[in-house]
């Protein structure tokens, strides 16, 4: 079988991008597909026995294209419906954005695995549109209509879906009208070790955009007067340099063995926003750190209360500290062998497997 893996963009790694890694190193030899990408990232993260080809759309021609290639987004669907995969079999797309509305052949095997449906335009589109300049304000509900309308029936080219989390198979069902089988992504959990011996800092880790909540975890530190380091780089830099006290360390983007190193010696992990699923708090977990992480979304199906780490029950100042709390009164003990053999059941050999298993179901009915 000749196979395509379709992805929106790629120019940085990270959880789409790890999917992507995933699905090469089970199909070394098959083509991507993609609207722009860094070409020297991208094959970095490819697996060594990569021996396919990288087919960009028009998208990746335009003016600025691997900068401000967001803004570019209304004409992504028509580039989308421009990649030639007539002589591929099976077709896997990696769907965040526009990736799944490619046109195959009628007998063709399609499966889309869906990190989520476009946010923007489905259910944070309000959040989004409230945020954004004044221009953006003004043209976007027209533009994200049109987007609404186009990703609703792109669903429908779609042979099979699956979903990252249990809450991302519900938006696809509500908002898609179809059913998805639920693969949790990728986590390298054995690059991890949880015998470090940890510090008395907590650890907030993410891009600092506003739905992540990094604001609410630098008010709560503020307030306790713990240590808390920050890690990350975003539209919120700026605000959280302005709030900071002197127990807080913002480091900004740092490469992996930074990250790495923090994840093992941090006394536990913030995670204070709502993810689709949330690499992060797997990772820390698998590294021996508790996770104090908000009670929605990707968090429910990863973190244990009480056994892997602390879920609080509303996004507020009070509940998170109440949380943090927990932990600083010794009320809840975490051992961190148990909180590595929990991160270790979404490890990526456990995707890979049952990925592999889920293709060869759809290709032998």
């Amino acid at each position: 079988m000749k196979v395509a893996i379709v992805h929106y963009w790629w120019l940085s790694n990270r959880g789409g991008e790890a999917v992507c890694t995933a699905l090469f190193e089970l199909y070394p030899d098959a083509d991507l597909f993609i609207h722009v990408c860094d070409e020297e990232v991208v094959r970095k993260a490819l697996p060594s026995n990569f021996t396919g080809k990288i087919h960009k759309s028009f998208i990746s021609r335009l003016p600025g294209a691997k900068k401000h290639y967001q803004k570019y987004l209304p004409f992504m669907p028509l580039a989308s419906e421009q990649l030639n995969l007539t002589e591929y079999d099976l077709i896997l797309s990696s769907e965040s954005g526009p990736a799944k509305g490619v046109v195959t052949r009628p007998d063709a095997i399609h499966i889309c695995y869906c990190h989520s449906p476009m946010r923007y335009v489905w259910d944070m589109y309000h959040e989004y549109l409230s945020g954004a300049g004044r221009m953006i304000r003004t043209l976007f509900p027209f533009i994200a209509h049109w987007l609404r309308v186009w990703d609703r029936l792109s669903a429908d080219r779609v042979d099979y879906f699956i979903a990252n989390s249990k809450f991302v198979a519900n938006r696809i069902r509500k908002f898609y009208r179809r059913e998805a089988e639920v693969i949790y992504p990728p986590v390298s959990t054995d690059e991890f070790s949880p015998n470090v011996e940890r510090g008395d800092f907590y650890l907030c880790l993410g891009q600092l955009v506003s739905y992540k909540r990094a604001d609410l975890a630098v008010e709560a530190f503020n307030k306790l007067n713990l240590p808390l380091v920050v890690i990350g780089e975003g539209e919120l830099t700026k605000k959280l340099t302005t709030m900071a006290g002197p127990n807080i360390t913002l480091m900004g983007r740092q490469p992996f063995p930074v990250i790495k190193d923090h994840l093992q010696r941090c006394r536990g992990l913030i995670f204070p926003g709502q993810e689709d699923f949330g690499i992060v708090p797997v990772e820390a977990m698998a590294a021996g750190a508790p996770v104090v992480a908000f009670a929605k979304g990707g968090a429910l199906e990863t973190v244990i209360d009480g056994k892997t780490g602390v879920l609080f029950e509303e996004q507020t100042l009070e509940s998170l500290i109440g949380a943090i709390e927990k932990i600083e009164k010794q009320t809840l003990i975490f051992d961190p062998l148990v909180l590595q053999a929990h991160a270790a059941t979404f490890d990526k050999k456990v995707f890979k497997r049952q990925i592999q298993a889920f293709v060869e179901s759809k290709i032998n009915l």
